[in-house]
């Protein structure tokens, strides 16, 4: 899963968007690129690799500057080279673009800007955005804002991206469709991200962008949007209370190997606090209000993606014995798209580490639209899954 990252104040904005990618090296990624505000241009490097290799690229001398955005890919248009990398910049060099999630009818975009003599670089699905961004900008007369507006209502999928203009040095634009985008608000400086543990270290207080949600920070302000209608939202400032030593790889080598031998106190942590020995029971305050209702459900779904999903296939077994239901396990890929058996009386489990994958949170806006009952489990506190499944357990 790619990550964004944006900073916008007056530190240094490579070592802090250097650092956060670090912090999001643990999502997987296979390639990683930067760019930042000096003067009147914008520099920018990005390669295939790592975090380090895109470090001993980087000429401390160019990149001073205090406005940037930087982006960790796994890539799906296009191999992992460094010209499918991101950022994306415009034809004329003008607007970058970072991009998480995938936008299905690129190909329709792409061959309308192809004839409008638009060029294009790279073999993936981001660039079209920067590059309809751009063409609208430049051909309707309109603001940088309004022009990314129009750009993501022609965008069919999904995408949380950040996007910087040469003729708005102080401004970073960000927008959220099926993909997290969370901004971290200091003291006269704004950070913006895909997760909120490569921001943390600077700022607990967060703001979460919703679906369909787009923001424009400038001159020390901010300003949320609806991307459909443009009406202003109030958007509520919430502290996310995250220890951040449980986030790094510590003295580990890499973050399978940490998460291996965190296990037994993983688990510990699951448990304490939450086994009454004196009246023999189990307290789990986030689902007491539906507890009735899941026992009674006709069936229970449980949906995840990857190691999660591991998890679901040996927790079926044992809710199905207790509760003499039916649980089904399916891959939120696979239950997103397809015909399910799911009803308003079934209950559906969505399981998620970091509460924000793209499938599974799309797994849950399936099960809601049908009227299920929806149960997160998850890791992160403030997460997407978290906020908007109607019971949970962390």
């Amino acid at each position: 899963m790619c990550g964004i990252i944006g900073y916008l104040g007056s530190k240094n904005a490579k070592d802090i968007i250097i650092k956060g990618l670090k912090r999001l090296e643990y999502r997987g990624y296979d390639s990683v690129g930067i760019a930042v505000f000096e003067d009147d241009i914008i520099n920018s490097v990005k390669c295939s690799g790592k975090v380090a290799d895109l470090e001993a690229k980087i000429n401390d001398a160019i990149f001073e500057g205090t406005v940037g955005i930087g982006h960790t890919r796994w890539a799906t248009h296009g191999p992992p080279n460094t010209i499918n990398a991101h950022p994306h910049v415009s034809s004329d060099n003008s607007i970058y673009l970072i991009h998480n999630g995938v936008i299905e009818n690129y190909k329709a975009l792409k061959e309308f800007l192809l004839n409008e003599g638009v060029e294009f670089k790279s073999q993936t699905d981001s660039e079209v955005l920067v590059q309809l961004i751009s063409y609208i900008y430049n051909n309707q007369k309109v603001t940088f804002e309004e022009a990314v507006k129009l750009s993501l209502s022609k965008a069919v999928g999904a995408y949380g991206i950040i996007v910087m203009n040469r003729d708005n040095k102080n401004e970073l634009i960000a927008a959220r469709k099926g993909s997290p985008v969370v901004i971290g608000i200091g003291k006269d400086e704004f950070f913006i991200s895909s997760d909120a543990s490569s921001i943390i270290e600077h700022t607990k207080n967060i703001l979460y962008l919703d679906e369909n949600e787009i923001i424009s920070i400038k001159e020390g302000k901010y300003e949320v949007t609806n991307i459909d209608n443009n009406l202003i939202i109030d958007k509520k400032i919430e502290f996310l209370d995250i220890n951040i030593e449980n986030i790094e790889k510590g003295n580990f080598d890499h973050f399978m190997l940490k998460e291996i031998f965190e296990q037994p106190s993983a688990i510990v942590n699951a448990i304490r606090g939450r086994v009454d020995y004196n009246n023999n029971s189990i307290k789990l305050g986030g689902i007491n209000d539906y507890a009735l209702d899941i026992i009674n459900s006709d069936m229970i779904y449980i949906t995840a993606c990857g190691t999660s999903w591991h998890a679901a296939l040996i927790g079926s077994y044992i809710l199905e014995n207790l509760l003499d239901i039916p649980v089904k396990v399916e891959y939120a890929s696979e239950f997103r798209y397809r015909k399910t058996a799911v009803t308003a009386n079934s209950t559906v489990i969505i399981i998620s580490q970091s509460g924000e994958t793209a499938d599974t949170l799309a797994a849950l806006e399936k099960a809601k639209s049908i009227g299920s009952r929806t149960l997160g489990v998850v890791n992160v506190v403030g997460s997407s899954i978290a906020r908007k499944a109607d019971c949970g357990v962390y």
